[in-house]
C-alpha cells in the first residue's frame, strides 16, 4: 500500500490519496508555509519512483522506513528550486513501486531530487560538515539533485555545495544500502573569475579505501574510474584549492555510477 498526504503544521489532513502499487494525488490549492508532504509505504526498504512536484519530476529513491516527511519549501528555503516548483493552485504528486529494470540498471546512484536535511529515511542522502552561511543555495543536497549547470552561483539554476572557504570541508553521500561502483564524475562550480577550483580531492569509501583525485580548472565533467567496490557511502574531502585569487571553490554535482550490490 502506498499513500501520499498533505498535512498542516498542526497535522490537519488537507489532501490524501492511496493505492496498491502506485498512487496519484492532485492537490487543488496553493501550499501554505509549514505544509508537509508525507509518503507512507506498508513496507520498509522499498524503491519508489517519486514525484513530489510536477515541475521537478520523478526521482528513483529508497525508503528505508515506512514513512517519509517532506517540508514544502518557502522563502529562503525555496530559492534553490525552480520558481515553478510548489507554486500555483494545482499540484500533481505521485509514487509507484520501481521496476526491477529501473532498480538494477547501471546508473548514477547519487541522484535524489528530493533530498533534504536531517534523518530523512529517503536515500541517497547528502550531508556536509559545512554549508556556506547555512543558505539553501549552498546546501550539500544541491550536489545530488541532477542539475549540472555551473556557470554562475546563487539561486536556481546555479545552486551548489558551498564550503564557506573551509579547507576541511567534507561532503558525504549515503546510499541506504550496499551498492557497487566503478566510476565517479563531478562538476565543480565554474563561475570564473568569481570561483576558484580544486586541484585535488580525496574520495573516502565505507570499505576503508581512499582515492586521490587530481582535478583541473574546467566547466566540464571530470571523471575517475577504478576497480569495482561495494560500498554504503562515499565522502569527498581533503579539498586542495588551486593557487587562484578567488577564495570560492564549490561543487555543483557529484555522480556515483554503478549498480545494486
Amino acid at each position: 500500500m502506498l499513500e501520499i498526504a498533505i498535512l498542516k503544521k498542526d497535522e490537519t489532513l488537507v489532501s490524501h490519496a492511496a493505492g496498491v502499487d502506485e498512487v496519484y494525488l492532485v492537490h487543488s490549492m496553493p501550499y501554505e508555509e509549514d505544509d508537509k508532504i508525507v509518503v507512507t509505504c506498508s513496507e520498509k526498504q522499498v524503491f519508489l519512483m517519486l514525484q513530489l512536484d510536477d515541475a521537478i519530476g520523478e526521482s528513483l529513491v529508497l525508503l528505508t522506513e515506512e514513512t517519509m516527511s517532506y517540508a514544502v519549501p518557502f522563502g529562503e528555503k525555496k530559492v534553490c528550486y525552480s520558481p515553478k516548483s510548489f507554486s500555483g493552485n494545482i499540484h500533481l504528486l505521485k509514487a509507484r513501486l520501481a521496476t526491477k529494470a529501473e532498480i538494477g540498471v547501471y546508473k548514477n546512484l547519487t541522484l535524489n531530487k528530493y533530498d533534504q536535511h536531517g534523518d530523512t529515511h529517503c536515500f541517497p542522502h547528502a550531508s556536509a560538515n559545512v554549508e556556506t552561511r547555512g543558505e539553501s543555495v549552498f546546501a550539500a543536497k544541491n550536489a545530488i539533485n541532477g542539475n549540472c549547470e555551473n556557470h554562475s552561483h546563487g539561486i536556481w539554476p546555479y545552486e551548489s555545495w558551498g564550503i564557506n572557504q573551509n579547507p576541511n570541508a567534507v561532503m558525504k553521500v549515503e546510499f541506504g544500502r550496499s551498492i557497487v561502483t566503478d566510476k565517479i564524475r563531478l562538476y565543480t562550480r565554474a563561475d570564473f573569475p568569481h570561483d576558484a577550483w580544486w586541484e585535488q580531492a580525496t574520495l573516502t569509501f565505507s570499505d576503508g579505501s581512499q582515492l586521490v583525485w587530481d582535478l583541473v580548472k574546467t566547466d566540464k565533467a571530470q571523471e575517475i574510474q577504478f576497480e569495482a567496490k561495494m560500498i554504503e557511502w562515499v565522502e569527498i574531502g581533503n579539498l586542495i584549492k588551486a593557487d587562484d585569487p578567488s577564495p570560492f571553490p564549490a561543487l555543483s554535482q557529484l555522480e556515483v555510477y554503478g549498480q545494486e550490490a
